[in-house]
């Protein structure tokens, strides 16, 4: 031991039997092994990248981070049974090729007739006073590839179901363009916002009202659910639908006699047709 650590015997003294070295005698005298040296240290890479926003993004963000400060939202949800529509839907499309009518398409139809149904609810808050509309105006959200843009159905309680669905197609077609498609009067003015993110199997979202619009419906994916009809169980394709109201032009109330309109039209969509 002490040959391995460099030590001269003669320059330790013995505690053992007889003045012999023994362990614990030349443990003091072994030389502390130096600490390795730090490693030097080289500050984490970051693990992103800032991207400029374009000038659509910007505004974007500068309107919903209004919208959410300013207005005293809240939300209604009602599941509507859609079964009866998937079926009246697919007849209608099997009727003709000039038109593919989507479940949208009926959304639309469905809260602008509720809207007429229920015109109290066809307001927006302006400089302090209601706005009440004549007239309801359908924004649809439409995602592009700079953000989101919201083309109106204008008049959409006053036009059919192949209507709207054409409209739709070619207005949405057009903001999908580049550049930029639309007219600022083909996309700024709606009264009333659908938002459907169902085709990407959302069940169930609340979306952010688009000022100075007073409602923004949220829909979600049509999925088969158990229900009960009768006292007995069943099997139902279900489509959750939210309501996101801004509370100073509509009340709980109000907002819930819309949704039971709008969930009553959807649910016996033959009345939509007539």
């Amino acid at each position: 031991m002490a040959k391995q650590a460099g030590l001269a015997l003669e320059a330790i003294a013995g505690t053992g039997p007889n003045g012999r070295i023994v362990k614990v005698d030349v443990e003091p005298h072994r030389p502390v092994a130096a600490a390795p040296a730090a490693a030097h240290r080289h500050p984490p890479v970051p693990a992103y990248r800032d991207a400029p926003a374009s000038t659509m993004r910007k505004v974007i963000a500068q309107r919903l981070q209004e919208a959410k400060r300013e207005v005293p939202h809240f939300y209604l949800t009602v599941d509507c049974a859609v079964d009866a529509l998937l079926e009246t839907r697919a007849q209608l499309n099997e009727r003709s090729d000039a038109y593919n009518l989507s479940v949208n398409d009926f959304v639309i139809r469905a809260a602008a007739l509720a809207l007429r149904k229920v015109p109290a609810a066809n307001a927006s808050w302006v400089d302090g006073a209601l706005r009440q509309y004549g007239s309801a105006d359908v924004s649809v959200a439409v995602a592009i590839e700079d953000g989101l843009v919201t083309p109106i159905v204008r008049n959409a309680d006053g036009k059919g179901l192949a209507e709207i669905s054409a409209e739709v197609k070619e207005l949405a077609g057009r903001a999908r363009a580049k550049p930029m498609g639309l007219a600022p009067e083909e996309y700024q003015g709606g009264t009333f916002s659908v938002s459907n993110l169902g085709m990407y199997g959302i069940k169930e979202f609340a979306a952010i009202i688009n000022p100075p619009q007073s409602m923004i419906l949220a829909v979600g994916t049509a999925e088969q659910r158990p229900v009960v009809k009768d006292g007995a169980l069943a099997i139902a394709t279900m489509m959750s639908c939210t309501l996101s109201v801004d509370h100073r032009v509509v009340d709980g109330a109000l907002g819930a006699t819309f949704l039971q309109a709008f969930k009553g039209l959807i649910e016996d969509p033959l009345t939509m047709l007539l």
